[in-house]
């Protein structure tokens, strides 16, 4: 709705946008600063650097935009979106935890999707089940009025930025070409939240076996800055 407002001669449109207080709480969740805790979390990249995948901001941006488009990326946003759809969100806590193809990669969902819970609990000031974390986050995001595709969006581009910082500190990349790693998965990023907004579970398929295997061997690995 536009509100006139005038200002000497000239008169001026503000815009109110009734979604913003639900875009800057979806925000606020995904932000680092929410205790999720995922910044102990590299979803096997640590294990992808000390083996010699990931060298430097190519190669790491080749192993980002493969586990988004093929991996752990498209299946989360696929569970996500059929969370904001109404799917039952027990099945979909099912789906997510047999989807984990390690027990780090358990590990990593389950724990950042009870973190999640609680803090969610503490926001509301009542209970909320823990659930993997995109389960997690569709529950708590089915109530506001954003576009599914939006939702999908920023949940990847949260789960894509965790993982520019910690290539940042372990390759190490310097801070600005982290971010042009970041910026460059943003049509990417688009594209996969717009194709799972409509997607279904039989949609759901992984073929980043390489990262799977990372997270693997990531649990033998003698010196290790990350739980995965």
């Amino acid at each position: 709705m536009g509100i006139p407002i005038v200002t000497g001669r000239r008169i001026a449109t503000i815009t109110t946008m009734p979604e913003t207080g639900a875009h800057l709480s979806l925000m606020q969740w995904l932000s680092p600063g929410f205790p999720t805790g995922a910044f102990a979390y590299s979803h096997g990249l640590e294990q992808a650097i000390a083996t010699g995948d990931v060298t430097d901001a190519g190669s790491f941006a080749h192993w980002l935009e493969d586990v988004l488009t093929h991996g752990a990326g498209w299946s989360d946003a696929v569970l996500l979106a059929c969370g904001l759809r109404g799917a039952d969100l027990g099945a979909l806590d099912d789906l997510a935890r047999a989807l984990a193809g390690s027990a780090e990669r358990l590990h990593e969902t389950v724990e950042q999707g009870a973190a999640f819970a609680r803090a969610q609990e503490g926001l509301r000031g009542e209970a909320v089940s823990a659930r993997a974390l995109p389960v997690s986050v569709a529950e708590a995001a089915r109530v506001l009025p954003l576009p599914p595709d939006r939702v999908i969006a920023l949940f990847l581009h949260s789960f894509a930025a965790n993982l520019v910082s910690a290539a940042v500190r372990l390759v190490p990349l310097g801070q600005i070409a982290g971010q042009r790693v970041l910026a460059s998965q943003h049509d990417r990023i688009t594209a996969i939240a717009a194709r799972a907004a409509t997607a279904e579970l039989g949609d759901i398929a992984t073929s980043a076996f390489r990262a799977e295997i990372a997270a693997m061997q990531h649990e033998t690995l003698d010196v290790r800055l990350f739980k995965t």
